[in-house]
């Protein structure tokens, strides 16, 4: 009987091992662009209607295919909003259509630092739908309560891929109808896969 036991705790230390490694492992998305590959770890402990959301958007396919509209180098890229058709410079072509609005988790304590990626909104805190931006640089005038007494969510961070995101922010850019910050030549989004974690 004495003999077994240490084999029973052994087991029971690996299987508590097993459950906590299983509830620490975070989502992983694997975001292929035109310009390279990034893999971003998301954190739905921290943000988790953000994290669903960004997922459903994903499960769905809406971000195949979409483009990065709004490149400011020293400030962040932003995409997931606009097809290819966005190039007409007609406000409503290529804008794909969205779910409902989602609230704002803002007060996470995650912050928009270099490599981290947040939802887009509008002036509105509660905008968010499916456009996302990574932050190229330090951007902590983002940051709750920044500002606009607000902030902007952030649920995730770039694991891989830093160097596709750098060259995507040196892009030339320029206008298309009424958008400014606009790459010159097309950065697509070709395909957004979840390829780790829960």
């Amino acid at each position: 009987m004495l003999k077994k036991l240490p084999l029973i705790g052994a087991m029971v230390a690996a299987l508590s091992m097993t459950e906590t490694g299983a509830a620490a492992s975070n989502p992983q998305v694997l975001i292929k662009t035109s310009m390279g590959e990034i893999v971003v770890e998301l954190y739905p402990d921290k943000a988790p209607r953000t994290v669903e959301n960004f997922l459903q958007y994903v499960r769905d396919g809406h971000y195949d295919g979409t483009v990065f509209h709004r490149v400011i180098g020293n400030f962040m890229i932003q995409g997931g909003g606009y097809t290819k058709d966005f190039y007409k410079g007609v406000p409503e072509f290529g804008q794909k259509k969205t779910r409902k609005p989602i609230p704002l988790e803002s007060k996470n304590g995650l912050r928009n630092d270099t490599g981290w990626i947040a939802m887009a909104r509008t002036a509105a805190p509660d905008s968010a739908t499916a456009q996302f931006f990574i932050n190229t640089v330090d951007n902590p005038n983002l940051n709750h309560p920044q500002p606009d007494g607000h902030g902007y969510a952030v649920f995730g961070k770039v694991i891989k891929g830093m160097e596709a995101v750098n060259a995507i922010r040196a892009v030339k850019t320029g206008r298309v109808g009424p958008f400014s910050d606009v790459p010159n030549d097309a950065v697509t989004i070709d395909s957004v896969t979840v390829v780790g974690g829960n």
